[in-house]
């Protein structure tokens, strides 16, 4: 059995697809009923609404009533939490890519050396 997936594999998750991406990105204006948020899209209301079920389980979206209508509104916390987890990455690789390079100049500063002695040893 797999493990449950965390909540940052959700947000990812959700992002992956460009149709959850322009509803969130649509949502970042302000909420917006369910059909409303179908109408750009070229697939049934039954479609996007598998999508909005992702981006709710990733925590992405809430959805209120009102009677019979569905409202959604964007959750940012979720996006806070993966902006952070980049962050941290970028800042990993950063100084990994920097110590890369340090290394690398060294060994060129090496190699030019025994060169230049080679050179003038002939």
């Amino acid at each position: 059995m797999a493990a449950p997936a965390s909540p940052l594999h959700q947000t990812f998750l959700a992002l992956a697809d460009p149709t959850r991406r322009a509803i969130l990105q649509r949502l970042s204006s302000g909420d917006a009923r369910v059909t409303d948020l179908a109408s750009p899209f070229a697939m049934s209301l039954n479609a996007v609404s598998k999508h909005i079920r992702v981006l709710e389980q990733a925590r992405l979206v809430k959805r209120r009533r009102a009677g019979r209508e569905h409202f959604l509104s964007l959750n940012p916390q979720p996006l806070d939490a993966a902006s952070k987890w980049i962050e941290e990455q970028r800042s990993t690789w950063m100084s990994r890519l920097d110590a890369l390079d340090a290394l690398l100049r060294a060994e060129d500063r090496a190699a030019k050396k025994v060169s230049r002695k080679r050179h003038i040893e002939r």
